[in-house]
């Protein structure tokens, strides 16, 4: 196949929820019924004997939640689909938000009870100031839920976009009977089970509207009511405006009993978007140069938007996930990382389902790759087999919550440095080492990020530590027009100043009023409160 045949094969897509919405069970049924996995794992509490496929972190197991955002990769109608499934917890936000810089589209899941909830919005943020295409999934259609319509309207302001459905659902809870797809103008009758096969539904034409009255009776005249007024209401289906993040078309189902996903896994294979070109700069004689790179393109470039250590405890290595952004990866390639200029040789390159790894063949735009790497990738990093460019869009946010590190033994102070320097690089949080001395800071944007580490420390580390608390609030990243300026700025808050794990410089603060005072008194420093704008800026002198 060429080139761009084979780029247009490709579709990217992160899942994205409140927590309980069921994000990590559709995950699970999308991999079922592609043929990816033979057996689904149901994501339940301690007791679980089988966990998620997705969920491969000890913590994740024993809370049954996703705190790392992990890759799978399957193969559909002759489709590669990149899937990646998101961490629903607010407190790793940051996580998920640098996966959504990674993906193409993204099919948000909806709790048919408790409607668009916190977390969900903000994730709908970030898809809008992205342009990203939304694929709706509404959750949990067999349970006493919402009124369908009433769930539509909320999107709508939600989204502050129109919502076409593409199923209808007949009843709800009990009498729930099954859905309504429109575009192929039949019903597929419901019948709970987790272990059905989407062949195993049976499926009766509209055309026989007679035998589903007489089967389902007012619950069918209902939803062909609602249905109606849903349909006036809607816009008729405008692929280029779904394209535009203009549209999202919805679905209705239940993920636990594998009903309603066989038409998700199919609109993601028909409706959402092959790789799309991607923004990057080039840095020119001091002056910044935008461009944008054609997935098309021959040369290779692709972006780390996460870095995870010790995926497989025995070997301690740590995986750079790669979103290739154009051109085609072949074992062997000589490959830069741009920020350093250093050539890139990792110990093996591999495509992922959650944890299992295949070594890989080829790669192309859209597709997700692990360097394994034993240090110098960051997040962030753009590699390349040659050109000269730096993709943008990549945040690091401020964080809003301090706790100093203590360990227990001083005699593992060296296995606490390469932890704290490791899950630093990774992005599980951020680590400040202050320039005066003493204990090294943790900054967080969520409390769970705190214990996460903390567990992580001790199981893959050997590192006891007990954190406690600390003054700062807050943190911006400073750069300054010259270095002069930099230097009376550090030599006016020595004890504020410190470095973060890319070693830029930071200024701590224990108010917002702090940060008001040390501008007024030093005008021509810069506070950056996304880490991605101050890296840029240092990169030109700014």
């Amino acid at each position: 196949m060429s080139h761009a045949t084979e780029t247009r094969r490709r579709r990217t897509f992160a899942i994205i929820s409140h927590p309980d919405a069921g994000k990590t069970t559709l995950t699970e049924k999308l991999l079922l019924f592609s043929g990816a996995i033979q057996i689904a794992g149901a994501v339940k509490g301690r007791k679980a004997s089988r966990h998620a496929t997705s969920d491969w972190m000890e913590i994740e197991k024993q809370r049954g939640i996703s705190v790392a955002s992990s890759v799978m990769q399957m193969v559909y109608r002759d489709h590669v689909i990149n899937l990646l499934d998101t961490p629903g917890h607010k407190d790793f936000s940051e996580d998920t938000y640098r996966v959504l810089t990674a993906v193409d589209s993204a099919l948000m899941v909806i709790d048919a009870a408790n409607g668009v909830e916190t977390q969900t919005r903000r994730l709908i943020e970030v898809c809008r100031q992205r342009d990203t295409p939304i694929i709706t999934f509404v959750n949990k259609m067999d349970r006493e839920v919402r009124d369908p319509l009433d769930i539509l309207d909320e999107v709508e302001r939600e989204l502050g976009m129109p919502c076409v459905p593409m199923t209808w659902p007949v009843g709800q809870g009990k009498r729930f009977g099954g859905i309504i797809n429109l575009r192929t103008q039949a019903m597929t009758v419901f019948q709970a089970g987790s272990e059905k096969r989407p062949e195993d539904f049976e499926v009766i034409p509209l055309a026989e509207r007679d035998k589903l009255v007489a089967r389902f009776g007012d619950a069918f005249l209902a939803a062909e009511e609602s249905m109606e007024l849903a349909a006036g209401a809607s816009p008729t289906w405008d692929h280029e405006a779904f394209l535009a993040a203009k549209q999202t078309p919805v679905f209705f189902g239940s993920g636990v009993n594998n009903f309603g996903v066989m038409e998700v896994l199919d609109a993601l294979v028909d409706m959402a978007p092959p790789p799309r070109p991607r923004k990057s700069v080039a840095v020119v004689n001091k002056e910044v140069q935008e461009q944008v790179i054609q997935p098309e393109d021959k040369t290779f470039a692709g972006v780390v938007f996460k870095v995870q250590a010790n995926m497989d405890a025995n070997h301690r290595d740590r995986i750079a996930f790669v979103r290739v952004a154009s051109g085609k990866y072949v074992p062997g390639m000589k490959l830069k990382v741009q920020r350093t200029g250093k050539e890139l040789r990792p110990t093996s390159v591999v495509t992922f389902l959650s944890q299992r790894r295949e070594a890989v063949d080829e790669a192309y735009a859209g597709d997700i790759i692990g360097f394994t790497t034993h240090g110098g990738v960051q997040l962030g990093d753009t590699i390349t087999d040659g050109a000269n460019l730096q993709f943008t869009g990549l945040p690091f946010f401020a964080p809003e919550m301090f706790m100093t590190v203590v360990l227990k033994n001083p005699l593992r102070t060296k296995q606490l440095q390469q932890g704290l320097a490791q899950l630093g690089e990774e992005g599980a949080i951020q680590v400040f080492k202050p320039d005066a001395g003493g204990n090294m800071m943790l900054g967080a944007v969520g409390q769970l990020q705190f214990e996460v580490v903390q567990h992580r420390l001790k199981t893959e580390y050997d590192c006891d530590v007990r954190l406690e608390g600390s003054q700062y609030t807050g943190a911006r990243w400073i750069t300054a027009d010259t270095p002069q300026q930099l230097r009376e700025f550090e030599n006016a808050y020595p004890l504020r100043m410190a470095h973060d794990a890319a070693d830029a410089l930071a200024y701590l603060c224990t108010s917002p009023y702090d940060v008001r005072l040390a501008q007024e008194r030093f005008p021509k420093i810069h506070f950056h409160p996304l880490r991605e704008h101050a890296g840029l800026a240092l990169e030109t002198g700014r």
